[in-house]
C-alpha cells in the first residue's frame, strides 16, 4: 500500500488550486492524499472569494494519527486556515507532526496553524506577505522566496509558487 500524505483543511475556505493541484502531485508520484478535517462529510473550497467544488474528508482529524502518514500538507485560503487555528485537535495534530521530523509543508496563509502550534521559533519560511507580523511575533524569520525549506517545514507564498512548493514536498518525500 502508498504511503498515506495527510491534507489538513478545515470545514471551507480552502483555496481550490492549493489543495487540488499539491493533492495530484502527491497522488501521480505514488502517494496517498488523504483529507482530514475537524469535522466528517465534505468541505468547501473556494477560487479565491468564489465558491468552488467540494471535497468528501477521509478522516477527522481528532481520530487521525501521525504515525499513519509520511507528510502533512497545510493549503491556504484565508477563512481556511484562520478557522483550523481555531481547532484544538487540528492545532495539537500540527504540533506534533512538525514535532515528529516528518515533511510539514504550508502555502500562503497555512501558516497561521504554525503560528498557533507554537513551532516557529527559530524557523525560517514564507507565506502570503500579510501574515510576516504574525510570523515575526511567533519566533520565525520570514523571507519573500518562492519556496523555502528548513528542516521538515516546507513553505510557499501564493498559488504561483505551486510548482515549485509540489517539487520541494516531493523531494522531502523522497528523501524520507
Amino acid at each position: 500500500m502508498a504511503q498515506k500524505v495527510a491534507f489538513l483543511v478545515a470545514g471551507e475556505g480552502i483555496e481550490q488550486v492549493e489543495l487540488t493541484e499539491p493533492w495530484k502531485a502527491i497522488a501521480d508520484a505514488g502517494f496517498q492524499p488523504q483529507l482530514l478535517s475537524p469535522e466528517s462529510g465534505e468541505v468547501q473550497m473556494f477560487n479565491h472569494l468564489d465558491k468552488g467544488d467540494t471535497q468528501k474528508v477521509d478522516v477527522p482529524v481528532a481520530d487521525a494519527d501521525v504515525d499513519d502518514y509520511a507528510a502533512l500538507v497545510l493549503p491556504g485560503g484565508v477563512a481556511n486556515p484562520d478557522a483550523l487555528r481555531q481547532d484544538d485537535d487540528a492545532v495539537d495534530f500540527v504540533r506534533e507532526f512538525v514535532g515528529s521530523g516528518k515533511p510539514v509543508a504550508a502555502i500562503c496563509h497555512a501558516p497561521w496553524t504554525l503560528v498557533e502550534a507554537g513551532v516557529l521559533d527559530g524557523r525560517r519560511l514564507t507565506s502570503w506577505p500579510s501574515l510576516q507580523t504574525d510570523i515575526k511575533n511567533a519566533g520565525g524569520s520570514w523571507v519573500d522566496e518562492e519556496v523555502v525549506v528548513d528542516q521538515n517545514l516546507i513553505t510557499s507564498r501564493k498559488p504561483d509558487d505551486i510548482p515549485a512548493f509540489n517539487s520541494a514536498v516531493l523531494d522531502a518525500l523522497g528523501d524520507a
